[in-house]
C-alpha cells in the first residue's frame, strides 16, 4: 500500500500543472510541497541543528523586516506547514529548520512533524551547514 501511495505522489509532482517542479521542490497535483519529504522512502528531512543565522537565534541575523518571523510562523501553523532551512532552498535536500521543529507551535502545527512523531515518517537529519541529509 505504501509503495503505491508513494507512486501515486511522485506521479503527481511529475504533472503538476503550471506549477514548477525542479529537483529543488516539487508539488503534487493539489499543489502540496513534497521539498522536505521523500515519499518513495516515507521519510522527512528535518536539520539537526540550527545553522548559524537560523532566523530562531536571537537578534535579526538574517535582516528580515520587523515581524516577518512572526508571520511565517502564522502561515506555516495555520497551513499545518513548516519553515525551510534557508542554507537547505535551492538544494536537492532542503530540510525543515530546526528552530521552527523546535517552536512550541511549530512542532504540534507542522504535519510532517506529527506524522513523523506518530511513526508514519522516519527522520532523516540533515545538516545546514553541509546542504546535505545524512
Amino acid at each position: 500500500m505504501h509503495d503505491k501511495i508513494a507512486e501515486q505522489t511522485l506521479g503527481a509532482a511529475e504533472h503538476a500543472g503550471d506549477r514548477p517542479v525542479n529537483s529543488a521542490a516539487s508539488y503534487s497535483a493539489d499543489g502540496l510541497r513534497h521539498d522536505v519529504a521523500d515519499p518513495a522512502t516515507w521519510s522527512v528531512r528535518v536539520c539537526g541543528h540550527r545553522c548559524a543565522t537560523c532566523i530562531f537565534r536571537p537578534g535579526n541575523l538574517m535582516n528580515l523586516q520587523p515581524g516577518r518571523v512572526a508571520q511565517m510562523i502564522k502561515k506555516a501553523v495555520a497551513d499545518e506547514g513548516h519553515i525551510v532551512c534557508h542554507k537547505t532552498l535551492d538544494t536537492k535536500t532542503p530540510a525543515i529548520c530546526a528552530g521552527f521543529a523546535a517552536h512550541p507551535r511549530g512542532r504540534i502545527a507542522s504535519l510532517a512533524l506529527r506524522l513523523a512523531q506518530a511513526g508514519v515518517l522516519r527522520i532523516v537529519t540533515a545538516d545546514p551547514d553541509q546542504g546535505s541529509a545524512t
